[in-house]
């Protein structure tokens, strides 16, 4: 398979439409060195963007809480994903719009004075877990924990805050996982490297209060769709000891769309009815 940098197609880049093998950057670009980069992760079905909108305003915001603005127009970013997805052909697909500070007349810590440049690509990606949709997703457990909000702007969807989500996500496959879950810097039970978690017990949800990582677009949607069915959702600290009580389990994320668990560390999880259920009816969802 063709590596991410060799492929056809075209990506947008600072306002035009660029080859997908020349879109580069120079090797003392700001973001590489000092992380000044965020992102959005999103996915088309049948052509059309879930949460487009609120995927381009997040990135304003995050490019915020790194003290850069995004020099494009959520309306703006919106017509270049559009584009981005028609010239290339995609009706389903993953959509990936970053911002970084670029190279410029500052290479160190210091970056105001360098300008900031805005890309976005696509391509065709299928179920993140593979089967796990199936028969549930195994994950490790990282030993690396979520920052306090006073250490990191947690809220952001920021380049810098994937660091240990890679270095997690290599030990938990190595162990023969799917992924890594996270404990916070106080040892509740916080997130995946890249999806939010939610459990059941006796007919009710129970997902981490979202107070020091990102409350995920899907994560919210899945709030509303279960709310909207009667079902009690807690959004609360949750103890590491309390997994042995829950009784399903599964994560959520644009990428992980809604992925069954069926087990993390010692503990295991049936694939229920509930888990079943809310996977079918999101699916369902973001293709109306």
């Amino acid at each position: 398979m063709a590596g991410y940098d060799d492929r056809d197609g075209m990506i947008w880049m600072d306002g035009k439409l660029v080859d997908w093998r020349s879109a580069n950057v120079h090797v003392l670009t700001h973001a590489m060195h000092y992380a000044s980069s965020v992102f959005e992760g999103e996915r088309a079905y049948n052509g059309k963007i879930f949460k487009s909108r609120q995927h381009s305003e997040r990135l304003h915001f995050s490019a915020g809480e790194l003290d850069f603005q995004v020099p494009w127009t959520v309306d703006e970013i919106e017509a270049a994903k559009a584009e981005v997805l028609s010239v290339n052909g995609h009706s389903d697909a993953y959509v990936r719009a970053v911002a970084w500070r670029g190279a410029g007349e500052d290479m160190g810590v210091a970056s105001a004075r360098n300008p900031v440049h805005l890309a976005i690509a696509a391509w065709e990606w299928g179920a993140y877990y593979g089967d796990a949709k199936l028969k549930g997703a195994k994950l490790d457990i990282s030993k690396w924990k979520r920052p306090s909000p006073e250490t990191i702007p947690v809220h952001a969807k920021a380049a810098g805050l994937y660091m240990i989500c890679t270095t997690s996500k290599h030990a938990a496959e190595a162990k023969g996982c799917s992924d890594a879950l996270f404990m916070d810097y106080r040892g509740y039970v916080a997130e995946a490297t890249g999806a939010n978690i939610f459990f059941v017990k006796d007919g009710e949800v129970h997902t981490p209060l979202a107070d020091c990582f990102l409350n995920g677009l899907t994560r919210q949607t899945v709030i509303g769709m279960l709310k909207e069915q009667g079902v009690i959702v807690h959004e609360r600290i949750i103890m590491p000891d309390e997994m042995e009580g829950f009784e399903q389990c599964w994560l959520t994320g644009t990428a992980a769309e809604v992925t069954p668990v069926g087990q993390i560390g010692e503990f295991r999880f049936e694939v229920g009815a509930m888990t079943r259920d809310i996977s079918a009816a999101y699916e369902q969802l973001v293709r109306i």
